[in-house]
C-alpha cells in the first residue's frame, strides 16, 4: 500500500514503478503452481471463503436482467469462474489482471466451463481500468488489493466504473481478532508460509512477500475508512475464519 505517497514491497520501500514491477515479478514467478500453493498454505480454506465472496456478490440479483461484474486481480480466475458457474443467464464477466502469465492460467480453464462468450479478458491496472464510467453492476477484488502500488486510486478508479446501486467487494487477508490465534498464525506466517513456499516452487523470497504484504495491509477498521473516504457508502467488513481474512464491501449511491 501507499501512505503519504510511500511506496512498500513487502517491508522495503521502493518507488512506485519499482513496486509495480516486483509485483510482476512476484507473480511471474509463482503463476503455474499459484492454485496449488493456495490450497496447500490455506489447507483449501481459500475456497470456503470465495464461495461465500461469490454468494455475497449474487445475492444482489434479484432479476434476470442483464449483469456485469467486474474480476480485479482476478488471478486465475477463480472467482470469475464461481460466478459463472452459478449464475450465467445474462452475465458478464470481465477478468482483469496487470500480470499476463496469471491471465494465461485463467484462459486455460475457459475450455472447461460453458458460456466462454460471456468471459472477457483484459490485462490491466486496477488504477487505470479500460472502462466506461458507470458501466458495470458489481466489483470484486480477492487476495489482490494489497499489490496495487495506490490503494486509493484503485478504489477511485473502481468508484467511477460501477453503476449508481452498485457494490464492491474485497476479499482479503486482515488481522486476526481472536487472543492467542493471533499469535499462532503470526508464527505460521513468519516461519513456516516461506519454507513451504520454497519446498514447493523453489522461490522462498516470492512467499516472503506474500507474509509482509499481509502484515502491512491496514487493519479492517483502517480500511473500512479508505473505502469510505474514497466515496463508497454504508462501507462494511465481515471477518473470515477469526479475522484471518476478511470480505470488506461499499455501495455507490
Amino acid at each position: 500500500m501507499s501512505n503519504n505517497n510511500k511506496y512498500f514491497f513487502g517491508n522495503l520501500e521502493v518507488t512506485k514503478e519499482k513496486k509495480i514491477n516486483n509485483v510482476k515479478g512476484v507473480f511471474n514467478s509463482v503463476a503455474e503452481k499459484y492454485d496449488i500453493m493456495n490450497d496447500v498454505l490455506s489447507i483449501g480454506t481459500h475456497r470456503i471463503w470465495k464461495d461465500i465472496l461469490v454468494n455475497s456478490i449474487l445475492g444482489l440479483r434479484t432479476s434476470t436482467r442483464s449483469f456485469s461484474h467486474l474480476d480485479l486481480a482476478s488471478g486465475t480466475g477463480d472467482i470469475g469462474y464461481k460466478i459463472l458457474n452459478k449464475k450465467n443467464e445474462n452475465t458478464s464477466i470481465f477478468m482483469m489482471d496487470i500480470n499476463e502469465s496469471m491471465l494465461n492460467q485463467a484462459m486455460k480453464r475457459k475450455e472447461y466451463v460453458k458460456h466462454k462468450d460471456s468471459i472477457q479478458f483484459v490485462v490491466s491496472d486496477a488504477e487505470k481500468i479500460p472502462l466506461e464510467d458507470k458501466s458495470i453492476d458489481t466489483v470484486s477484488i480477492a487476495f489482490g488489493i494489497r499489490n496495487v502500488a495506490s490503494i486509493e486510486n484503485a478504489l477511485s478508479e473502481i468508484l467511477r466504473v460501477l453503476k449508481h446501486g452498485g457494490k464492491f467487494f474485497c476479499l482479503e487477508f486482515s488481522k486476526v481478532e481472536i487472543p492467542m490465534i493471533d499469535n499462532l498464525y503470526e508464527f505460521y506466517s513468519k516461519n513456516i508460509i516461506p519454507e513451504i513456499g520454497y519446498i514447493v516452487t523453489k522461490d522462498r523470497d516470492s512467499y516472503q512477500y506474500l507474509v509482509e504484504s499481509i502484515s502491512r495491509f491496514p487493519r479492517q477498521e483502517e480500511f473500512i475508512d479508505m473505502i469510505r473516504q474514497a466515496g463508497f457508502t454504508r462501507p462494511k467488513y465481515t471477518n473470515l475464519s477469526g479475522g484471518i481474512a476478511a470480505i470488506h464491501s461499499g455501495w455507490k449511491i
